[in-house]
């Protein structure tokens, strides 16, 4: 079993792997992966990806080993299937963070052990996994709960967080300038699901909501973009004013790097009302219950 994106599991499978984190990160940790070996390719730099994932190895009691394009013969031409096929002689579980979606996708069609998706251009399912986990232990359940995100919409974060939201049970709005729409596959996915929102309105958007989460505007690869990135997005900006007009109650959430005074102002993600650094430590608890299942449900 593979977790390539929140499109490929179920709502059951999610819920599952949820429930698993709460417990392994409630102390039941034990050495559920001792003696495993974790190999992790980067494509994409990172900092929470690969620390998350190193340091959840090690308290499961297994080994990651970190491996880059750069510096490994894919550099030289070797292919993702003739590398994902040597690296499953090696480890028992795979994970890579690529620019696109469709070289995890054919890394997991050659390895012979779990591949775990740790982002691509198209879905970032461990942060929107990771991202649930957040929002119940902040509101007992993601069921009935409305979720705003603010920003740039048409990113993987997005992406995955309107698929997960839905899945389990919550209401999901879209707000984005009217030229960056979603991505209309992942709407239309996530609408067989439940409820999904579009709306330019920022103030409109936040009215009874119980989640704000916002995202950098100018994605790695977007630098040609970045300054009319940076005027389109600026009405997106998350600051007290836009917070006030939410449930007093209201958490926010952003899954970091964050560009202070740009999306997110520092009196909002430094606030009381901000999730955002248990929302990055539980990158790692749900890693962690996601390598455990996925390698205790493979055959």
């Amino acid at each position: 079993m593979d977790l390539l994106g929140i499109k490929d599991i179920s709502a059951e499978q999610a819920r599952e792997i949820i429930e698993l984190a709460k417990k392994m990160k409630s102390g039941k940790v034990e050495k559920r992966l001792e003696g495993k070996t974790l190999i992790m390719l980067f494509e994409k730099p990172s900092t929470r990806t690969r620390l998350s994932f190193e340091a959840g190895m090690t308290r499961l009691g297994g080994h990651a080993i970190y491996m880059d394009f750069t510096t490994s013969q894919i550099s030289r031409g070797e292919t993702l299937a003739d590398t994902a096929k040597v690296m499953s002689r090696y480890a028992e579980v795979i994970m890579a963070r690529l620019f696109k979606h469709q070289s995890i996708e054919e890394i997991a069609r050659s390895a012979s052990v779990p591949v775990i998706n740790a982002l691509t251009d198209l879905e970032h399912p461990c942060q929107a996994l990771g991202d649930m986990l957040t929002i119940e232990e902040y509101k007992g359940s993601a069921a009935g709960k409305k979720i705003v995100y603010v920003g740039d919409a048409a990113n993987n974060v997005a992406n995955s967080l309107m698929l997960a939201a839905v899945k389990l049970g919550a209401e999901m709005v879209l707000c984005c300038p009217s030229s960056y729409p979603p991505n209309r596959e992942f709407v239309k996915e996530a609408r067989k699901f439940g409820k999904v929102e579009i709306t330019p309105d920022p103030k409109e958007a936040v009215k009874g909501a119980d989640v704000i989460y916002t995202d950098v505007w100018v994605s790695m690869g977007m630098d040609a973009e970045k300054e009319r990135r940076m005027r389109d997005f600026a009405p997106y900006q998350v600051n007290i004013g836009l917070l006030k007009q939410a449930k007093p109650d209201c958490m926010v959430m952003h899954c970091l790097p964050a560009h202070r005074e740009k999306e997110i102002t520092s009196e909002v993600l430094d606030s009381r009302q901000s999730a955002v650094w248990d929302q990055a430590e539980n990158r790692l608890h749900i890693q962690n219950a996601i390598m455990v299942y996925l390698l205790e449900n493979s055959d």
